[in-house]
């Protein structure tokens, strides 16, 4: 037994727990794709009385495993005029880069890739590399529609990037820390522990900024993956389907599973950030006298629920709420979400050092 635990220890042993892990968040991922891109087209037909994919297996549940072999059968058709290399490069950057962002997300206490001290700066670094994949796209398709859908893009994403990155700041100055693990944990007990309510008796007051923070970060979540009512570079009307216009087959997938995978990381970055992670909002003391693998499978499944909640509404706001035109979207940004969240930000630390003592 000794020998099993010194192994694990040595550089090969922790090589392979690394792989390991990353094995399954990204198998896992992959897979609660599958059946929440069903869920999403489900609960849009749901809202327009329609069924929705229902003929792929029972209830269609299979619906999205057929598109997935769809597209990877495919031939792939390069445009004659495309710059060949760019062209294929692009939609594997912008996969592996919402895929590599997963590495600080704790899925549970202890379940995460690499706990590392400023994961938010990590995933700041990531996530604003992730509009070079676009870009590329759009440059290297050689066709007028898909420059101007990935130029918008990247303006989009850079202008909600800052909004996100002040909302954030306001969790930063709460916790006092920039480890994903560490915010969820200043959160346990009661709901009100949660930071969009204040994060607890110390500092209750900040709920009056830090729930319309939590808003803003929603909305701008919204903004920064694409998604209706900002998805201004795929606006069919205009830009035909913007910077994926020339994309077909496996490289399509790998765009449209990027994509799917930022939505999700969102959905779990509001859950860690403003409720509560894996906290279910009440104290767990019941689990006490159970094997440590269990209460952590049983937050997990806490925090998986959330995620599949956020992920419900974007779903809902992408049924119900029309498109936006392009200038009030960046007006709605530079204008109303950037000065509002450094108003917050001048708050919430004036709080930290006036109101409860650094």
């Amino acid at each position: 037994m000794e020998s099993a635990n010194t192994f694990w220890t040595t550089p090969l042993g922790w090589t392979l727990i690394t792989a390991g892990g990353i094995l399954i968040v990204t198998v896992g991922i992959l897979i609660s794709l599958a059946f929440l891109l069903l869920a999403d087209r489900k609960i849009w037909a749901a809202v327009q009385m329609r069924k929705g994919p229902n003929v792929v297996g029972p209830f269609g549940l299979l619906q999205s495993f057929a598109d997935f072999f769809k597209f990877v059968l495919k031939e792939i058709v390069v445009p004659a005029g495309a710059d060949k290399v760019v062209f294929l490069l692009a939609p594997l950057i912008s996969f592996v880069l919402a895929f590599i962002a997963w590495a600080a997300i704790p899925f549970a206490p202890g379940w995460v890739i690499s706990d590392l001290n400023v994961g938010i700066l990590y995933i700041f670094a990531i996530s604003s590399l992730g509009v070079y994949g676009i870009i590329m796209g759009g440059w290297a398709s050689n066709s007028k529609y898909p420059f101007l859908g990935s130029l918008r893009s990247a303006a989009q994403m850079v202008s909600y990037e800052v909004s996100i990155g002040l909302v954030i700041i306001n969790v930063i100055l709460l916790a006092g820390t920039m480890n994903l693990s560490s915010i969820v944990t200043q959160q346990e007990g009661w709901i009100w522990n949660w930071f969009a309510f204040g994060g607890g008796a110390a500092t209750w007051p900040t709920i009056f900024v830090m729930f319309p923070m939590s808003i803003i970060f929603f909305i701008s979540a919204l903004a920064e993956t694409n998604r209706p009512p900002f998805d201004l570079p795929e606006a069919e009307s205009e830009l035909v389907a913007g910077y994926q216009v020339e994309y077909s087959s496996t490289p399509y997938l790998l765009f449209m599973i990027g994509e799917y995978a930022n939505i999700v990381f969102m959905c779990a970055m509001i859950s860690l950030l403003f409720f509560g992670g894996w906290n279910p909002g009440f104290p767990i003391d019941f689990t006490a006298g159970w094997p440590p693998f269990l209460v952590n499978f049983l937050l997990f499944l806490v925090f998986f629920a959330k995620i599949v909640f956020w992920f419900f509404m974007i779903a809902l706001v992408k049924a119900f709420v029309p498109r936006y035109r392009y200038d009030q979207l960046m007006r709605l940004g530079w204008k109303i979400f950037l000065p509002t969240s450094v108003v917050a930000v001048v708050v919430v630390s004036a709080w930290r050092v006036f109101g409860v003592g650094s």
